[in-house]
């Protein structure tokens, strides 16, 4: 029984899909939920609206300029990255022509000031670096250095995966491949494109590679304000907690599994955040489709798995929290689902409904602009 009383806010969301023949959405959605007159509707949600902003192939993970009003979006299976301009409030045009990225470019990164994006590519494990103009329109393009394999063996594949910004200004990656964590330090040099005078910055240098474990598969990751790192494993369904020495260099000091009863067979583990006040991390495993929620402990350096629920569908691929709601991107199921969260203790409760998309990979917040 949904409670009426429970009045879900307004709230405005981009949506990434699977396009054909790799699912059956339709490119980046404009997703809106709110409560009209008469209350919740049959789905627990109120006023539902999905509109199609931009019929874009494959956009399967999107990331918002900071201050401008523009989206970027990777487009996964062509191996590109592309820069959407607003031309109305949920309709984007494309700004320019798309730039190549690597194959199966799957995250897409925006420095807070507007300088650059990070793309990283599941393919080949390549990161990438695109510099900015002051429109927001990409540049310049430059290849990091590639990643070695720590655990020498079998051959395998380096597979970067995703970016995040560290409270220092350094850029860490995750190379779900290599089971391995980069840290990079962000060259802004002095030079400029050629006819825009734009400094792009001459792109990353690396500054340190980290072993998570073999076999763990670490795919995205969560940033505490206290520096100390949340990374999900794709492979081994862990939280693993990373903090630094004295020495400012990264280090593994926790790591929990990620649901109440362990790894099933035929799970992944897909994304982790943090709440707004750093008190609770959120992740989400495919196969079993498990949302767990986890307590933070001891300023930062410990997470408590304080409980986990259905994610209400199939397949959660991403995630993400607003507030006192959660919405689950559920691959399979071709659905955006929607979760209260208890105010005191921050668990998830029944799932309020479910807003129909086809094939939902990335939810980020649509900013008004």
């Amino acid at each position: 029984m949904v409670d009426q009383s429970a009045a879900l806010p307004t709230v405005s969301l981009w949506c990434g899909a699977y396009t054909s023949p790799h699912g059956t959405g339709l490119g980046i959605s404009a997703l809106g939920t709110g409560l009209n007159a008469a209350g919740l509707n049959a789905a627990g949600l109120g006023t539902v609206h999905v509109e199609v902003a931009a019929a874009a192939d494959s956009p399967s993970f999107l990331v918002e300029h900071p201050t401008l009003p523009l989206l970027y979006a990777v487009a996964e299976f062509d191996g590109m990255v592309q820069a959407f301009r607003r031309a109305e409030e949920t309709a984007l045009e494309p700004l320019g022509a798309p730039w190549p990225a690597g194959p199966a470019a799957c995250h897409v990164f925006v420095d807070p000031d507007g300088r650059f994006l990070v793309v990283t590519c599941w393919g080949d494990g390549a990161v990438l670096f695109y510099g900015l103009d002051a429109a927001g329109q990409i540049v310049s393009r430059q290849s990091a250095a590639p990643a070695t394999d720590p655990y020498p063996g079998d051959a395998r594949q380096s597979r970067a995966h995703a970016t995040a910004l560290l409270p220092d200004g350094r850029i860490l990656t995750t190379d779900l491949g290599y089971d391995l964590l980069r840290v990079w330090r962000v060259d802004a040099g002095t030079s400029t494109d050629a006819g825009t005078g734009t400094d792009a910055g001459t792109g990353l240098r690396l500054d340190q590679e980290l072993p998570v474990g073999a076999g763990t598969g670490p795919r995205h990751l969560a940033v505490h304000p206290s520096g100390h790192v949340y990374v999900v494993t794709e492979y081994s369904i862990e939280a693993v907690v990373i903090g630094q020495d004295a020495g400012e260099r990264f280090e593994v000091i926790d790591r929990i599994p990620a649901t109440d009863t362990g790894a099933q067979p035929g799970d992944a583990a897909a994304e982790i955040s943090l709440n707004e006040t750093g008190t609770r991390v959120y992740v989400t495993v495919r196969g079993s489709n498990r949302l767990a929620t986890f307590a933070v402990q001891d300023a930062g350096a410990r997470l408590e798995l304080i409980g986990d629920v259905d994610c209400g569908g199939n397949w959660p691929r991403h995630h993400l929290q607003r507030g006192d709601w959660l919405f689950v991107a559920n691959q399979l199921s071709n659905e955006v689902t929607t979760f209260a969260l208890d105010p005191s203790t921050g668990l998830p409760t029944t799932p309020l409904g479910s807003i129909p998309v086809g094939s939902p990979t990335c939810l980020i917040a649509r900013s008004v602009r």
